[in-house]
């Protein structure tokens, strides 16, 4: 009878479990005008393998692990949609699409400031950028150049990108399709930062078993000591044991980093809580050293820097804190700015919330 009661009490437990593990959302969608019904509506989230399309009712389900998601909703014609969900938005409110009153290719075509060859002049350059110049993106290729548009934007001395329909980008490196709805890029020449804007669906490419098992391997070797490992480290806990080390603006010597003894300080961390989230917030600009793997030979080379370097070393200025989900999704993500070693790992490098090494 003790075993039996035991059982019971862990079959209770491992259903709790998993009803957190795993959750599905689901929603219908309507035209805010008429009320009726859209079929044919891309439903995804943000930077994930997760996606799909709403049914002739308009309704559509998604089956996702737990953490946090923006979820995006598109038609064409109509203005994007994202909504912030968590494992408690399992049933989403009714949603409204609102048509748009001009497409973006008839805006953006009026522009006087668009550069007419734009891509002759300035290709190569977005997608060092936008794409990366680490070998992975050396193996990533746009497949659909043609949308994109060009503003130089002289008094501001500002280069902005945008698309009249979302990129096709090939990832031959990780063995993804991506889907990029590129809201905007901007790269600021006085700076020399550049920040973009956007939604991406990941797919997985077909192939043999070798090239998955190639694929599996550079996927791992992309995510350790990568921002995606950092949120998830700082969610679990595991900051430290994970292998990062943050180091904190001196407040009165702006070229001396100090080290952060306790990142879980309540002066920088808020503990998880109901909303199941932690948040994180640092004052002044702050660097984030791997310690378990040394950075690419070729960032040391593009950067002039001494091939004995050991370790990562990302910089980071926050505008305003930031919230972290389990899976790694954090928001607002416009509040995190890199510089350093993950300002040159970019989109060939990045990850989708939903990977798992």
């Amino acid at each position: 009878m003790q075993k039996r009661s035991s059982g019971l009490v862990f079959l209770l437990l491992l259903s709790s479990f998993l009803s957190v593990a795993q959750y599905n959302v689901t929603g219908r969608i309507i035209d805010s005008a008429s009320k009726e019904p859209m079929s044919g509506a891309s439903v995804f989230c943000q930077n994930t393998t997760i996606g799909t399309v709403s049914n002739k009712q308009g309704e559509f389900s998604l089956s996702l692990k737990s953490g946090g998601y923006e979820l995006i909703i598109s038609y064409t014609g109509y203005q994007t949609k994202q909504i912030q969900i968590n494992h408690t938005d399992t049933r989403i409110p009714e949603i409204e699409m609102i048509k748009e009153e001009k497409s973006l290719g008839e805006v953006i075509i009026k522009s006087s400031n668009e550069v007419k060859d734009g891509w002759e002049k300035y290709g190569t350059f977005f997608l060092e950028h936008f794409i990366g110049t680490t070998p992975n993106a050396a193996r990533t290729v746009l497949l659909n150049p043609e949308v994109l548009k060009f503003y130089l934007l002289k008094k501001s001395n500002k280069l902005r990108v945008l698309a009249t329909e979302p990129l096709q980008i090939e990832n031959r490196a990780l063995g993804y399709n991506m889907r990029f709805q590129l809201d905007s890029f901007m790269y600021h020449y006085n700076t020399d930062i550049n920040l973009y804007r956007g939604y991406c669906l990941y797919s997985e490419m077909e192939g043999g078993d070798s090239l998955r098992r190639a694929w599996a391997q550079n996927r791992r070797n992309a995510y350790f000591g990568s921002k995606l490992h950092f949120m998830r480290s700082y969610y679990d806990s595991s900051v430290v044991e994970e292998g990062f080390v943050i180091d904190l603006l001196d407040e009165n010597i702006n070229t001396r980093f100090n080290k952060v003894a306790d990142v879980y300080d309540t002066t920088y961390y808020g503990a998880l809580d109901s909303t199941g989230q932690i948040e994180i917030w640092f004052p002044r600009k702050f660097s984030i050293t791997y310690t378990k793997k040394k950075p690419d030979l070729e960032y040391l080379k593009k950067y002039k820097l001494p091939k004995n370097v050991s370790t990562q070393i990302s910089y980071i200025e926050m505008i305003d804190g930031i919230a972290i989900k389990e899976n790694g999704y954090y928001y607002e993500q416009k509040d995190w700015i890199n510089q350093g070693f993950w300002s040159w790992k970019n989109l060939a490098d990045q990850l989708p919330f939903d990977y798992s090494p």
